[in-house]
């Protein structure tokens, strides 16, 4: 069985000082015993982050990344700089697509750099409201699907997270329909199987994200081609979060299990 992530998207909110408390009284109330969870801070406050959760079960993720190791890039982070801080980066969110012109292509680019560099990359995909209509979800998704992960083989297929997100979802208080992001989230496993193998399909990270909140995530938590959540503005409220996370998790508690059988990028980072 796989198991179940639960990821933060910060976005750009908060400041260093706030995000801070933030991830604070996450460590004070999050207690992950079977999920992964994921937190991703601003490129700001990635270090503080990393800090805070040092010697915990939550790992940290990055918002995005470029695809080159290193050069004349102003403004852009490159995975090298991120390995040691971060374990996790998304890649392809809508956002970015639909503000910064991002195409499959350089997605593609973006996850197997992250890839290349021990990152896991979380690479977003889904339909906007004229496609949905249009009856176009399924063509869309596996469009995106299929030219994204274009440049990983299988056996690096088999270790990404593939979150689907519809865009008109995002944001807006519209929630998918359970039942329709558990078949989408099928046929993006069905495609990949045809793509990458058996194996690819059955151990590849498939997750909703669209306006979730505590209340609203229950009726996807027993959809069996769901494997976690990508959380947007209710990561910003830490109960809101933790109560999701418990939900995902099946248990909560006031002290952070500090057990962690992975590695953190920090430790691999001073060869601990």
């Amino acid at each position: 069985m796989r198991q179940k992530i639960v990821i933060a998207n910060i976005k750009m909110n908060l400041s260093v000082p706030e995000s801070t408390v933030l991830f604070e009284k996450y460590k004070q109330e999050i207690n992950p015993e079977r999920a992964e969870v994921v937190v991703c801070p601003s490129y700001l406050d990635i270090y503080s982050a990393e800090g805070i959760f040092q010697g915990t079960a939550i790992k940290v993720g990055a918002q995005d990344v470029f695809y080159e190791d290193q050069g004349q890039y102003t403004g852009e982070v490159s995975p090298d700089q991120l390995k040691g801080f971060a374990d996790y980066v998304i890649v392809g969110h809508s956002e970015r697509r639909k503000n910064f012109g991002e195409t499959d292509k350089v997605v593609a680019k973006k996850a197997a750099a992250a890839v290349r560099h021990g990152l896991v990359p979380i690479i977003c995909v889904g339909e906007n409201l004229h496609e949905k209509m249009d009856g176009l979800t399924k063509l869309v998704v596996a469009g995106q699907v299929e030219a994204s992960l274009s440049d990983l083989t299988p056996s690096e297929v088999e270790k990404i997270v593939v979150a689907y997100e519809p865009i008109w979802s995002i944001g807006t208080g519209h929630v998918c329909d359970p039942e329709t992001a558990n078949t989408t989230a099928g046929n993006i496993r069905n495609l990949i199987k045809v793509l990458y193998g058996v194996k690819a399909a059955e151990k590849v990270h498939i997750t909703y994200g669209g306006s979730l909140d505590d209340k609203n995530i229950t009726g996807f938590l027993n959809k069996s081609e769901l494997d976690g959540f990508l959380v947007g503005s209710a990561s910003l409220e830490h109960a809101k979060f933790a109560k999701i996370v418990a939900k995902v998790d099946g248990g909560i508690s006031s002290k952070l299990k500090t057990k962690n059988t992975k590695p953190k990028a920090a430790e691999k980072r001073k060869g601990k």
